[in-house]
């Protein structure tokens, strides 16, 4: 009688279905922080209007965008008007950068859900379908007398409504932060709305002091006018 076949070895034990870690996992966004150009000018415009809704001051908006193009891009680059554009993708950004005065800041965002922006086509780049701009922050140098350094005054950061509370404003004002410290700056300042609560508890976690002892002044409109007329 012959012998009985030995038995089949053991099947394997089943791979668990690991996911490296750099799989995107979710809903996977990529972040551009790059220079602004002349041609952004379009965008620029809207964000800015979109940020004089948000701040209900539409009564004091009246920014064009021959105006923004006449002035924003007299200067290169951190010595005078400055814009960073926030660009969201669903697919990679190239790594390379067209300037030579900034290289943009990349970024990977695993989101839970999908962002829904009714309005990416009035927001995307006419050569680039797949981009849309989610906001911006616009800078300019200022001094500081007691430190004996320049820095940076923010004039305008926004981030459009359907990219809030995503990290997006944190990059933007981290890129003004690094920039300064790379220029060897003093400081970055700006003001905020004392009834926005959200942006100040988030400018607080971002580590800003919130100077309540100091109020801003401005003369404009009618009133700057009237110095016109006045004798030294």
């Amino acid at each position: 009688m012959a012998a009985a076949a030995p038995p089949p070895p053991p099947t394997a034990a089943p791979e668990p279905n690991m996911v490296p870690e750099s799989s995107p996992i979710g809903h996977p966004v990529f972040s551009r922080i790059r220079l602004a150009t002349p041609s952004d000018v379009p965008f620029i415009h809207k964000l800015i209007h979109q940020m004089a809704v948000f701040e209900r001051l539409t009564h004091l908006f009246s920014a064009t965008e021959s105006g923004l193009s006449s002035t924003l891009f007299t200067s290169r680059p951190f010595q005078s008007f400055t814009v960073f554009l926030l660009e969201i993708s669903r697919s990679p950004f190239p790594t390379s950068s067209s300037s030579p005065d900034f290289t943009p800041f990349l970024k990977t965002h695993n989101l839970d859900l999908p962002i829904d922006d009714p309005e990416s086509y009035n927001f995307t780049p006419d050569m680039l379908k797949d981009v849309v701009v989610a906001g911006f922050v616009l800078f300019f140098p200022n001094y500081s007398s007691f430190l004996s350094k320049p820095g940076f005054y923010i004039e305008d950061i926004f981030v459009r409504e359907p990219y809030r509370r995503k990290g997006f404003g944190s990059m933007l004002l981290t890129a003004v932060a690094k920039q300064a410290v790379k220029m060897g700056y003093g400081r970055v300042e700006w003001v905020v709305l004392d009834w926005n609560s959200n942006a100040i508890k988030f400018y607080e976690q971002m580590g800003a002091q919130i100077l309540q002892e100091w109020r801003v002044c401005r003369l404009a409109g009618d009133a700057l006018q009237a110095f016109d007329k006045v004798n030294i």
